[in-house]
């Protein structure tokens, strides 16, 4: 067959490729949005998408990174979504590297390793709402992380913005300067252009060594059925195509490279990946056990030592997920492992329920990740799950000098072999209107909170800090701080550590029977009123027997507090129409007797709704 000599072969194409990808890496930009939930974080990379014409118009909906159908719901960031941009101006062309990021704390991990992954952080805020708590904490953190910030007020069309004094409050609380926040309105693309300039001019480029050892850094990944484990990557040095032997440091774990590609924002393939660039990995991983995000890739020959920063995802929030019918666990144990691929930060272990029957102690990162998860669960699984109450880890000093860590009531050693229970600790900051200081003071120390100071952000809002019990703020204490302040109340949190107090099992007796997936664990101060409540609501719900059902809380034998529910009455008399007395006493007699024998041979059918009323808010 002839050769065509006029056109170059797809190898010296390549290599002519990766040589000007070599030359422009000055050209790269790497960068992610940080922003409170609900500041137009997603609206704006849809504009930016739009402007750069990553997304043709008849492809194009609204929140585009938002690949999943609760987050489209929920109007909230999930996972991580990386694209890239090519901005062109003038005679040069940027590639723009945009990683999404969750705004919610709960998700806060996922956000650090993202800011590793950038050079640059757009830090968005609200021109109606202004600076939120979850803004403060990702803007330190991205200036932890020595990130350039390109401060970014949205919303500027609404009537009620007031860009003057948000941009006050930025300057209060995070030093930035009038001169260098842009106006923008993400809805209506009022000041897009000027923000893709900005991401040009004030983001550096990254600095790496395309010929160096190869460091890359995971900073997400997703598991496909076809692919196994898809690495989400940034290269830091070196270079990565398909048929390198890499190594997962933390895991120790090789693999030889599939595929490599980018996102845009669909996976495309690509022939290699270089320094500084972002991208995704696949190599036939099928254990999400062996990928940690924050790890990183280097090659089995020639090693490099890991990146900095890298920590486990710790749960923060525990519960127990359980079938609503118990021939659907082997269902249920098949959706949990398949969903764990996808998310490494949720954990599981099988448990079993007096109760329940068999399910897993399942681990979140917070209050609003655990219902993200059960929602999928249930909504893509189609299963019928019922949750115990969430609780928290605590650390158990034992009498011999051993230390045991509990995320289940019911696991809570005898107190005679209990030297102390430790309850894990948090530093709170509460952004909340000063009007309402008063009454969020008083839910704090309500929730045990020991005040650190108050840093004001103007003559309308405030910061609180507190040091709190984290069981005490993962339940409703976010719903009431927004009632408390009519909606404007925000929050975030940061993990301090574990601290010794009176902290007590109050156990649930129904009939006797102790109850051990309706077991808690609660300050001794509050133990009486959570017993009474608790009981109050399994009344409620607890369908009447032919026997008298008592329900109880207790702690270790003491009973503090007790319902009782009635037992269904029939008037075995009503046949009589006078007569003797002695016969209608017998009659009574023999119900008696029937109602005894009943007592002592009968069960209480406890339904899921009993369960369920764990998790109400109580009434104040």
């Amino acid at each position: 067959m002839p050769v065509d000599k006029g056109r170059p072969s797809a190898k010296i194409t390549a290599t002519r490729d990766e040589g000007e990808r070599t030359s422009s890496i000055s050209l790269i930009r790497n960068f992610c949005i940080i922003a409170h939930v609900d500041h137009g974080k997603s609206t704006l990379a849809d504009r930016l998408l739009q402007k750069t014409g990553a997304i043709p118009d008849r492809e194009f909906r609204d929140q585009v990174l938002d690949s999943l159908e609760i987050e489209r719901e929920r109007g909230i960031t999930i996972k991580a979504a990386p694209v890239r941009l090519h901005y062109a101006r003038g005679d040069t062309e940027y590639r723009l590297n945009l990683i999404d990021t969750p705004g919610h704390v709960d998700f806060s991990y996922e956000v650090t390793r993202s800011l590793a992954a950038c050079e640059g952080a757009l830090l968005l805020v609200d021109a109606s709402q202004g600076v939120e708590a979850q803004t403060v904490a990702n803007a330190h953190h991205a200036m932890e992380r020595g990130l350039t910030i390109v401060p970014i007020i949205n919303k500027i069309d609404l009537p009620s913005a007031r860009p003057v004094e948000v941009m006050e409050e930025m300057e209060t609380v995070l030093g930035i300067d009038f001169a260098e926040v842009l106006q923008v309105s993400a809805k209506m693309g009022i000041g897009i252009e000027q923000v893709l300039d900005a991401v040009a001019d004030r983001i550096p480029a990254p600095s790496g060594d395309p010929e160096g050892p190869l460091q890359a850094l995971i900073f997400d990944s997703v598991y496909n059925d076809y692919r196994g484990v898809v690495l989400y990557v940034r290269l830091v040095n070196g270079r990565l195509k398909a048929g390198d032997r890499m190594q997962l440091v933390q895991s120790k774990r090789e693999y030889e490279v599939s595929e490599v590609g980018i996102f845009r924002p669909k996976m495309e393939p690509a022939g290699c990946l270089l320094a500084g660039e972002v991208g995704y990995v696949t190599a036939q991983i099928r254990s999400i056990h062996d990928v940690k995000v924050g790890d990183t890739i280097t090659e089995s020959r020639r090693k490099a030592p890991p990146l900095p920063g890298y920590v486990d995802p710790h749960p923060m929030v525990f519960c127990g997920l359980y079938p609503g019918d118990s021939g659907n666990y082997e269902a249920l144990r098949d959706c949990i492992e398949k969903y764990h691929l996808n998310d490494s930060a949720f954990t599981y272990e099988p448990e079993s329920s007096e109760a329940l029957g068999f399910g897993f102690r399942c681990g979140f990162l917070g209050m609003l990740h655990m219902a993200v998860v059960q929602e999928r669960l249930e909504r893509e699984k189609n299963l019928d799950l019922v949750q115990t109450a969430p609780n928290v880890t605590y650390e158990v000093l034992l009498r011999d000098g051993s230390v045991l860590y509990v995320r289940n009531p019911a696991q809570l050693p005898d107190p005679g072999k209990t030297e102390e229970i430790r309850e894990p600790l948090v530093k709170a900051s509460l952004l909340v209107p000063t009007e309402s200081i008063g009454n969020i003071m008083k839910l704090a120390e309500e929730r045990r909170g020991v005040f650190r100071g108050t840093e004001y952000l103007g003559p309308q809002r405030a910061i609180l800090q507190y040091e709190m019990p984290l069981s005490e703020i993962i339940f409703d204490f976010y719903d009431k701080l927004k009632s408390s302040t009519r909606g404007y109340g925000t929050m975030d949190y940061e993990w301090l550590g574990y601290r010794a107090d009176e902290l007590v099992k109050v156990d649930i007796l129904v009939a006797g029977s102790r109850l051990d997936a309706l077991s808690i664990i609660v300050h001794r101060s509050k133990a009486d009123v959570r017993g009474r409540r608790l009981v109050k609501k399994l009344r409620e719900e607890i369908p009447r027997h032919l026997f008298e059902v008592a329900i109880q809380a207790a702690i270790g034998s003491r009973i503090i507090a007790r319902e009782t529910i009635r037992a269904l009455t029939k008037n075995v008399t009503a046949k009589c129409y006078g007569g003797d007395i002695t016969r209608k006493r017998k009659l009574w007699e023999k119900q008696k007797e029937g109602k005894k024998r009943m007592k002592s041979v009968g069960n209480v059918a406890v339904p899921q709704e009993a369960f369920l009323a764990v998790l109400a808010p109580d009434e104040e």
